[in-house]
């Protein structure tokens, strides 16, 4: 029998959908090294235990489902009823036995994946509505997965880290990130430069700007706000203590 593939022949985006089962896949590799007893633990992000944030990976997954549905259907179907039910959502399967919530993150991605490989080639063009307002094609579904999984393996607190997030990925994110700041303002007399890839984002008319440096691991680390490792700062914003490197302006 002859496998299914993707009906999309677009290289680019053929390329977008591979990073997004890597990203998949590098989630599940390591969620999978992880006991039952070790979901308990904290997350990175505040408030979260790894219950939270496999839950939120699982009904992600259905989320963005929902729309690659609504590309193919024409029939509205947002990602969530709304944000107090997307919180709810996460909330509950937090409380999701260890063997229920694997099940939740492995269903999920198989129904995206599948989502993804049957929506024909002309509805990844079709319009749907992000859970921010934002209208765009189908095909940005891919990137907001791809960000979801990759970052928040990290933040399993598993071992993972930027360095091991693709650098296409990485650049990327700091693209998104910087021009949300840029968008909202936030990025007056900041300059932010990648070390290993002659990228420099940010106010760069600024006289006395913050330029905020390190790899593009170490930079797009600091700008998702998982702190400050292995960037440097000089200039205003680094004065004190000890030329501590600022905090990232808000970017979501």
């Amino acid at each position: 029998m002859v496998a299914r593939q993707d009906q999309t022949t677009d290289p680019e985006l053929l390329e977008a959908l591979l990073q997004a089962r890597r990203g998949t896949a590098f989630f599940a590799r390591k969620l999978n090294e992880l006991t039952d007893a070790d979901l308990d633990g904290d997350s990175l992000l505040p408030g979260w235990t790894r219950r939270h944030l496999t839950a939120h990976i699982g009904y992600n997954a259905r989320a963005i489902a929902r729309l690659v549905e609504w590309a193919g259907t024409g029939v509205e179907t947002p990602m969530y009823a709304s944000p107090e039910a997307r919180n709810h959502e996460i909330e509950f399967g937090a409380t999701l036995s260890p063997i229920a919530l694997r099940h939740l993150f492995d269903h999920s991605a198989v129904h995206l994946n599948v989502e993804w490989r049957d929506l024909p080639a002309e509805a990844w063009h079709h319009k749907v509505k992000t859970a921010q307002g934002r209208t765009v094609p189908a095909e940005e579904t891919v990137w907001m997965r791809t960000r979801e999984v990759w970052i928040h393996a990290v933040d399993l607190a598993n071992g993972a880290t930027f360095t091991d997030i693709p650098e296409p990925v990485l650049e990327r994110l700091l693209n998104d990130i910087t021009g949300a700041w840029h968008t909202r303002g936030t990025d007056k007399d900041l300059v932010v430069k990648v070390t290993d890839r002659d990228l420099t984002f940010g106010d760069t008319t600024s006289d006395s700007p913050t330029v905020v440096t390190g790899t593009l691991a170490a930079v797009a680390e600091w700008a998702a706000g998982r702190g400050t490792r292995d960037v440097t700062a000089t200039g205003p914003g680094a004065a004190v203590p000890n030329g501590a490197v600022p905090a990232a302006p808000k970017w979501i």
